[in-house]
């Protein structure tokens, strides 16, 4: 499905991913769009009625997290983001979510314009500490 999957990337590094509604669930069993080496995985799992997922426990293991990865879940609305660099410069890549889209945020900044009454589900990484774990970044 071309343009169903987008890449933001700036200087061959992979700032975010936006998966647009209309990729969801086209292939059968387990589906994940991200890399092992990413911060976080998504995938799409699409399963027959009675098919069955071995009960399983995820084991407890030492992980370097240097980055507080979002995924945000476009539910209603419209919104344009904007990304930036580790510098705050504007990287020029702008897009536009509506619903039904996925957008995970790697790295870099990143800010929103609300288009229209929107809301958004956030998923991000903890803990999180207010004050402490966010710039402002003036533009």
């Amino acid at each position: 499905m071309k343009n169903s999957i987008i890449e933001i990337r700036n200087k061959r590094i992979l700032y975010a991913l936006i998966i647009k509604k209309k990729r969801r669930f086209i292939k059968n069993g387990v589906d994940f769009l991200t890399k092992d080496k990413d911060l976080l995985q998504l995938g799409f799992i699409n399963h027959k009625k009675n098919h069955y997922i071995k009960s399983h426990i995820h084991l407890k293991k030492p992980r370097i997290i240097n980055y507080c990865t979002e995924v945000l879940l476009i539910e209603k609305g419209r919104v344009k983001i904007k990304f930036f660099d580790n510098k705050n410069f504007d990287i020029k890549k702008d897009k536009i979510l509506t619903k039904g889209d996925i957008i995970i945020l790697f790295q870099g900044g990143h800010g929103f314009k609300i288009l229209e009454k929107t809301q958004i589900i956030e998923i991000k990484q903890g803990p999180y500490v207010e004050g402490k774990d966010k710039k402002i970044i003036e533009n």
